[in-house]
């Protein structure tokens, strides 16, 4: 199971990737695979600004339909518009084409209550 180490995790499985002001945001290798086939991401935040835990959009697959929690207070400032036309690449490419929302970063010290690498695998027992 991949697990990048120089990103950030939260207990509902999204990873963050801090640059500056700004975190990208996706689900985890380890969620996708639990998902299966995503046949497709909606998110209808774009431009919105929203609270720690706040849902800020779904992932569908085959069998489920799960809601996207926002792992820091901010401002969507983009969408993976890749994700409309191959949503799959949440599933190939998790932590690279598989991005799913930019989000400007509100209060940077939400950030200490993320989880480390470790932390995740620990929670997953990988």
């Amino acid at each position: 199971m991949n697990i990048p180490s120089n990103l950030k995790y939260t207990k509902d499985h999204e990873w963050v990737l801090i640059e500056g002001d700004t975190a990208t945001v996706g689900i985890t290798d380890f969620a996708q695979k639990e998902l299966g086939d995503i046949v497709y991401v909606e998110v209808e935040t774009l431009d919105q600004t929203l609270d720690k835990d706040e849902v800020f959009g779904t992932v569908e697959a085959v069998k489920t339909v799960s809601d996207l929690f926002l792992p820091l207070s901010g401002e969507i400032t983009e969408f993976n518009d890749a994700l409309e036309s191959n949503p799959e690449a949440v599933n190939t490419d998790p932590y690279g084409k598989g991005w799913m929302v930019k989000v400007k970063i509100a209060n940077a010290s939400e950030i200490d209550s993320l989880l480390s690498a470790d932390a995740y695998k620990e929670l997953i027992g990988a």
